[in-house]
């Protein structure tokens, strides 16, 4: 497993994408039958997703939180949904390791939408150079550890649009589904 890696040699990789079920909770009802499914996992990939601002000063909060089971992954919709209580509970849980990338940023952010203490969370930009790596974010990393390329394509699309495109959709998925298979992988090391 390589522990440092040029831009040259990711974008010689092979695109890779989360290939499993994705969830879209977009309404109560939907986020509250996601939630129930990420209850009973012990590690879940975690990312979010913020619209885009072209404008100097001009900030959002997230609009879409994604966890990655072990054979699933859910994408709140949070513009429509909220924090539900649920979701704060999987936040502030010991038991459910949640595994992102400079995750510092997407928690501040989640605190302006609901107040929560957060448990159980590992940066894999902290962990990967304790493990050896001289490189980190999501496009090394996962160039490294997994052998694969993620496109960063649709990163600074409209994430509160009517509907989420197909494109946007295995994006969120993906980034989620990489930090935890990445941290399966080096968890050892």
């Amino acid at each position: 497993m390589k522990r440092a890696i040029t831009k040259d040699e990711v974008n010689e990789l092979e695109v890779g994408a989360y290939q499993g079920t994705i969830y879209v909770a977009d309404d109560e009802k939907s986020a509250k039958e996601a939630i129930a499914m990420l209850q009973n996992e012990s590690l879940l990939g975690f990312d979010t997703e913020t619209r885009p601002s072209f404008k100097k000063g001009e900030q959002y909060t997230p609009s879409l939180l994604q966890f990655a089971a072990s054979d699933f992954a859910v994408l709140f919709r949070i513009h429509e949904t909220g924090l539900p209580d649920g979701l704060l509970r999987i936040f502030q849980s010991e038991k459910i390791i949640k595994i992102g990338i400079a995750i510092e940023r997407d928690l501040k952010e989640l605190k302006d939408i609901a107040s929560f203490e957060e448990s159980g969370f590992i940066d894999l930009n902290t962990m990967a150079p304790q493990k050896g790596f001289e490189n980190v974010g999501v496009r090394r990393l996962a160039a490294m550890v997994l052998g694969i390329r993620i496109s960063k394509r649709q990163q600074t699309s409209n994430w509160e649009a009517d509907q989420l495109k197909p494109a946007q959709i295995e994006y969120a998925a993906t980034d989620a589904w990489v930090c935890r298979e990445i941290y399966l992988k080096i968890k050892d090391l």
